[in-house]
């Protein structure tokens, strides 16, 4: 007699990968890391959670796996777009009273897609906005170790991401 356990994710051809990273720029300083969490980050392959650069190495790598990861910018965030900058007048913004530099929101890009937009620079009633990744144009370089490594269940894949410690809970 033989038995299937449907939350066993095995025949989904995805897995989970939980890794611990350090993210730091060509100067050397970090910019984000999980190592201060005491659970790693959980993705799904092929899912589009991390970005491709860091995804297609970590597949290849396995439980206990210690390396140092470049990842070029177009593979990253892509490179930086200067269409992406524009100059719009203050009054066509949200809260435009309250404007700062460095404020964040989103905006309906021509496919509506969502974009987000940084405020670069305020001059008098024009606001000059950048649509960019804030990493975009930037050589990246992980230092990662996978920490686990699993069949993704048939509701993960469903739904197009990790669940449980690292990843999403429901």
């Amino acid at each position: 007699m033989s038995t299937t356990n449907t939350n066993s994710g095995s025949g989904t051809g995805k897995r989970v990968i939980s890794f611990h990273y350090t993210l730091t720029n060509t100067q050397g300083e970090v910019i984000d890391t999980s190592r201060d969490s005491e659970q790693p980050f959980s993705f799904l392959e092929g899912t589009g959670q991390i970005i491709p650069g860091l995804e297609k190495p970590m597949a290849l790598l396995s439980v206990g796996d210690k390396r140092k990861i470049e990842v070029e910018a177009v593979d990253a965030y892509g490179e930086h777009n200067a269409e992406l900058i524009v100059e719009v007048p203050r009054t066509k913004l949200p809260n435009a009273d309250e404007l700062s530099e460095g404020d964040q929101f989103q905006a309906t890009g021509p496919n509506n897609e969502m974009l987000l937009f940084r405020v670069i620079e305020i001059k008098g009633e024009d606001v000059k906005l950048d649509g960019n990744h804030p990493l975009a144009g930037e050589k990246l370089f992980f230092d990662v170790e996978v920490i686990q490594m699993r069949d993704a269940t048939h509701e993960e894949v469903a739904h197009g991401h990790a669940h449980g410690e690292g990843g999403h809970h429901h």
